[in-house]
């Protein structure tokens, strides 16, 4: 069902995704040489940095080290017995203290001691954190990563993007896929206004997002794609079997459409599906134009075991369904079925016999039955039904052949009012209430 259109909207995703990845290859190609340029001038600097100020506390040593030399030249010159008995003497006073701190034998020890200090402040301060070149996002990117891809440039690549936050998709990633998008809907036989309002969510929920560590560039666009569809597929929706739950009993359903759509059938499936809800129910042929139509429901009504009340063809369709509906109050039956003759909007003679019908009976829903497969012409024939005479939901037959789901997809937006059922098959269980997320789930794959 609609495979045609999910593989459609399967190479709009692809698309998008492929355009988004490859730009922020590009650009972080770019970006990649500029951070190895940093890495690399990184060291540099900190080999330079520490040998600023030993170089003035070398200068210091030489200046300390002539001056010794002086000292000594002028111990020298006054003779070597008072310099041995300064020496004996400067020995007896440190074994009589050994508890004091020993001072340095000479200034230049001293000063060997400072140029150590001086050495060791710059090893200090250098020690202090410096300024990174990559956020904290960044290095726990990378952190994360160390275990798959310990190494090289695609590793710094992720880096980078996750650290800037890099705007995935912007407008002009999306023009050609959204170009071929838009033919893509129209081919599917999605109507032109209800196409132009998928686009114009996508644009708005896609543009300027970023991707999350979590995410792809895929998973954004398929929630952008879930959204779009859901928002023009959901329009008009009502809990169906709720409103019947509720209805003052009997509950009268009108069946209107053209011919050949599957209205007859489409009435016995119902027929089954609310005998499964506990309902009983009666069938009213008011199509008393059409020849064989008699014959033709009450062979569903024997199948099924129901009542059926018909008038000899060419009778008053109102008083055919009306009949039913007495007949209805009069047995304690649930629901009245009620068919019609198809019809176009342009028949003004059965025009007003829905006028008539509607104005006699006053039935509780009256829904508007047409082929899936009728594309874009059943939503055009909703949108004249509904402006004729106004329907409550729409009923979508030969669903299963369809590969488009351009009217599944159109009628609730185009009218305003809500697709309730699905004919799925020639069987009277082939029926399934219509259900816009897994409508969209089917178009989107997700259900698989």
């Amino acid at each position: 069902m609609f495979d045609g259109l999910k593989k459609k909207l399967n190479r709009f995703r692809n698309d998008v995704e492929e355009t988004a990845e490859e730009k922020a290859e590009a650009a972080a190609d770019e970006a990649e040489p500029e951070a190895d340029a940093e890495a690399e001038s990184a060291p540099a600097d900190a080999a330079v940095e520490p040998e600023a100020e030993p170089a003035d506390s070398d200068s210091d040593s030489e200046s300390d080290a002539v001056g010794d030399a002086d000292a000594d030249s002028e111990a020298d010159a006054v003779g070597d017995a008072p310099a041995d008995a300064e020496s004996a003497s400067a020995a007896v006073e440190a074994e009589s203290e050994p508890a004091a701190t020993p001072e340095p034998d000479s200034e230049a020890d001293a000063d060997s001691d400072t140029d150590a200090e001086a050495v060791d402040e710059p090893a200090a301060d250098e020690a202090e954190p410096r300024e990174s070149l990559a956020s904290d996002a960044a290095k726990a990117a990378l952190a994360e990563e160390d275990a798959d891809d310990s190494s090289g440039p695609g590793r710094l690549r992720r880096a980078a993007a996750f650290a800037t936050g890099k705007v995935v998709i912007e407008e002009e990633d999306l023009e050609d896929p959204l170009w071929e998008l838009e033919m893509a809907l129209l081919q599917s036989d999605v109507e032109m206004q209800v196409a132009e309002e998928i686009l114009e969510t996508i644009r708005e929920k896609l543009i300027g997002e970023t991707r999350k560590q979590v995410q792809s560039t895929g998973q954004l666009v398929s929630e952008a794609l879930h959204d779009a569809l859901y928002e023009v597929i959901s329009v008009g929706q009502f809990d169906f079997d709720q409103r019947i739950a509720e209805a003052d009993k009997p509950v009268t359903l009108i069946f209107t459409g053209i011919n050949g759509v599957g209205k007859t059938t489409t009435i016995a499936k119902l027929a089954k599906y609310f005998e499964k809800q506990g309902y009983s129910t009666v069938l009213a042929n008011g199509d008393t134009y059409r020849a064989g139509a008699n014959e033709q429901i009450r062979e569903h009504a024997e199948a099924l075991g129901k009542k059926l009340i018909a008038h000899e063809q060419g009778g008053d369709p109102a008083a055919v369904i009306y009949d039913g509906v007495e007949y209805a109050e009069a047995h304690d039956i649930d629901i009245v079925l009620g068919d019609t003759a198809g019809r176009l909007h342009t028949s003004n003679d059965l025009m007003a016999q829905l006028e008539k019908i509607d104005r006699v009976v006053g039935p509780d829903l009256t829904l508007f039955v047409d082929e899936a497969v009728a594309g874009q012409d059943a939503v055009e024939r909703a949108r004249q039904f509904n402006d004729a005479a106004a329907i409550d939901g729409a009923i979508l037959t030969k669903a299963d052949a369809d590969s488009n789901g351009g009217a599944a997809i159109s009628i609730a937006y185009v009218t305003g009012k809500p697709i309730l059922f699905l004919g799925v098959g020639q069987g009277y269980d082939h029926i399934e209430k219509f259900d816009p997320e897994r409508m969209v789930e089917r178009l989107l794959g997700e259900d698989e």
